[in-house]
C-alpha cells in the first residue's frame, strides 16, 4: 500500500511565495502519513510567466529548500519546475525522496507553441521507483500522447503521475470539470494508477485553470477529486496489487510479429532513462 497525495494550487507572484505554498503543502502531508506528493507544472515560478526573467539562481535555492522539506517530512516530492542544463531551459519534473536527495528528473518531451518559445523538449521517457514502486510521468499536453505511458508501463511502472498548469479560455475550462478529461481512460486502459495535480482558478491574460486534480484507480474509478475552485489537497491509498498492468504485459506477448520489435524499444527506452 501507499498513500499518495496531489496538490491543486493557485500560482502566487512570485517564487518565494510558490516554495512557501510548497513546503506548506508538503509539512501537511507529512501530518496525513502521506509517502509521495504530487505538485502541478511549474509549481516552483506558475506557468503563465516570462520564463526568460527566472534565473537559474533562483530556481537552484528553490529547490533546495523543497529538497530540505522532503528530507525533513521524510516524504518523496514531485515537484514541477522550470530546469537549466547550460544555456537551454526544460519544463521538468523533479522526484526528491524521503532523504531530500534529487533521484529523477523528467522533462517535457512534447512542448506546446508557447512552451517552445522557452524551453528545448526532453528526450527521454519517466521511468523511476516511489519506495520501490516503478513508477512514469508526463507533464501537461503530454496526455495526448499514450506512448509516454504505455512504454513505461511495459517496463514495469504501476503508476503515472501527472502535473499540469491548465491555461484555456473560460469556456475550455469549465468543459474538464468532474472528471470529463480522459484521465480515467488512460489508467483503465494500462491498468494502473493515475496521479494528476493541476492548478486552478485565473491565470491572468484571460485564461484559466480547471483545477479537477484527482487520484484515479486501475478500473478508473475516482478515488479523489478536487473540484474546480478552491486550492485543495485530496490523497488516497492505493493498492499496488490492483495495478496489475494487464492490457501493457498482453500487448507485450500479441501480435507475435511485434515481440522482439517491443524489447528492443523497451532496452532502448531504460538506457536513454538512465541518462540524465
Amino acid at each position: 500500500m501507499l498513500r499518495v497525495a496531489s496538490v491543486q494550487m493557485k500560482f502566487r507572484p512570485s517564487v518565494a511565495e510558490n516554495v512557501e505554498r510548497i513546503i506548506q503543502s508538503v509539512q501537511f502531508a507529512a501530518k496525513e502519513r502521506v509517502d509521495a506528493i504530487l505538485f502541478p507544472e511549474c509549481a516552483v515560478t506558475g506557468y503563465n510567466i516570462d520564463f526568460a526573467e527566472i534565473s537559474k539562481a533562483s530556481i537552484d535555492t528553490a529547490l533546495a529548500q523543497i529538497a530540505r522539506a522532503a528530507r525533513s517530512c521524510r516524504c518523496y516530492v514531485l515537484v514541477g519546475c522550470p530546469t537549466f542544463i547550460g544555456r537551454s531551459r526544460f519544463n521538468s519534473l523533479i522526484v526528491f525522496d524521503r532523504r531530500g536527495r534529487e533521484s529523477f528528473r523528467y522533462s517535457k518531451i512534447h512542448l506546446t507553441s508557447r512552451d517552445a518559445h522557452f524551453f528545448s523538449p526532453g528526450n527521454s521517457l519517466a521511468f523511476f521507483h516511489v519506495d520501490g514502486v516503478a513508477a512514469t510521468a508526463i507533464i501537461c499536453h503530454e496526455r495526448r500522447f499514450p506512448e509516454l505511458v504505455r512504454l513505461p508501463v511495459m517496463m514495469g511502472a504501476q503508476i503515472v503521475f501527472h502535473p499540469n498548469a491548465g491555461l484555456d479560455s473560460l469556456p475550455v475550462s469549465r468543459s474538464k470539470h468532474r472528471g470529463r478529461d480522459g484521465i480515467a481512460v488512460r489508467a483503465f486502459e494500462n491498468e494502473i494508477y493515475y496521479v494528476f495535480a493541476n492548478s486552478v482558478g485565473p491565470q491572468g491574460d484571460g485564461l484559466w485553470s480547471a483545477g479537477d486534480s484527482k487520484i484515479v484507480a486501475p478500473d478508473s474509478r475516482f478515488l479523489a477529486l478536487a473540484n474546480n475552485r478552491d486550492e485543495m489537497i485530496v490523497q488516497a491509498e492505493i493498492d499496488l496489487n490492483q495495478a496489475g498492468r494487464k492490457y501493457a504485459r498482453e500487448a507485450l506477448i500479441q501480435p507475435a510479429f511485434l515481440r522482439a520489435h517491443w524489447n528492443s524499444m523497451l532496452a532502448r527506452c531504460r538506457k536513454q532513462s538512465r541518462k540524465r
